[in-house]
């Protein structure tokens, strides 16, 4: 990408990330417009031609993507409160809105979300972020760690990744019953294969609570596990998942062959370190561990 479209681009990164910041709030054309800088007779016009999308779609999207998270994962928040935080006036709106888009009520939703329409609905938005929204990496952004061997309470996923979030709710479930929350027990995520490779049946993925306590038996289906220690790369990727597998790449693609190191086998982890929704989605901070040979074992 030349220079002048980069910063081009960088005008429209700056308005998702007011989106992002500002889902309870007025979000108008003009507002957007005046965020990047943009005349508002054409700002629309600019978005749509671009990205494929209008941009009050987009804040749609964007909107109720908070707001099923918050509904899945957030129990302690009232719907109301959800519905205002989302940027909808009432209950009402919010419901319609809603029904329309994902097919459930808030609280039926809540109560058992189907993922395959909460993925359908997402991805205009996981298209127009990972096509446009590229991220660019330095190996300067790459350290070399001594992971310390981590025991934890693990939620095991297996097929389907658009139902990871069943397993999110058990470790939640899980964390509240044993009072582990995230601020005083660290959140891990295994990723032991590739959704674009994997067939859907036999994805693995893990969700995990680090506890250095036995995890008893329970009705959620959390055991306990080992994050194995030792050396590892780790990039740090601020932002959407929807972009997560670009540092991904950029770790394989990219760093691995000029590094001179060679991976372990152990498969590839992260730390979640700040939380979609607790922060706006453009703040969510998010390491990735790739572990590495050590010793005798490097070329």
């Amino acid at each position: 990408m030349n220079t002048t479209a980069h910063r081009y681009l960088e005008r429209f990164r700056k308005v998702f990330d007011h989106i992002d910041a500002h889902l309870g709030e007025e979000l108008s054309v003009d507002t957007l417009a005046a965020v990047a800088a943009f005349s508002k007779f054409h700002f629309h016009r600019q978005f749509t031609e671009l990205f494929g999308l209008p941009v009050h779609r987009y804040v749609q999207l964007t909107r109720l993507k908070q707001a099923t998270w918050q509904l899945a994962f957030r129990d302690g928040l009232g719907v109301i409160d959800i519905a205002l935080a989302s940027g909808y006036e009432g209950p009402e709106a919010f419901a319609r809105a809603f029904r329309k888009n994902l097919g459930q009520s808030p609280s039926q939703f809540r109560r058992q979300p189907d993922w395959t329409l909460w993925q359908a609905n997402h991805e205009p938005l996981r298209h127009l972020r990972t096509t446009h929204m590229q991220t660019e990496f330095t190996a300067s952004q790459v350290s070399i760690v001594d992971f310390p061997a981590t025991p934890v309470a693990a939620a095991r996923h297996l097929g389907d990744p658009a139902r990871i979030g069943d397993a999110v709710r058990r470790l939640i479930a899980w964390r509240k019953e044993n009072a582990l929350p995230p601020k005083v027990s660290a959140t891990f995520n295994i990723l032991y294969d590739n959704p674009e490779t994997t067939p859907a049946g036999e994805f693995r993925f893990d969700v995990c609570a680090a506890t250095p306590h036995e995890v008893g038996s329970n009705a959620h289906g959390v055991v306990r596990q080992v994050i194995e220690g030792g050396r590892c790369a780790v990039l740090r990727h601020v932002g959407s998942d929807d972009l997560l597998a670009q540092a991904v790449h950029y770790l394989y693609a990219d760093w691995l062959p000029q590094s001179g190191e060679e991976p372990r086998d152990y498969p590839l982890f992260v730390q979640r370190v700040k939380f979609y929704p607790d922060v706006p989605e453009n703040e969510a901070v998010t390491d990735i561990f790739l572990p590495l040979l050590t010793g005798a074992g490097r070329s």
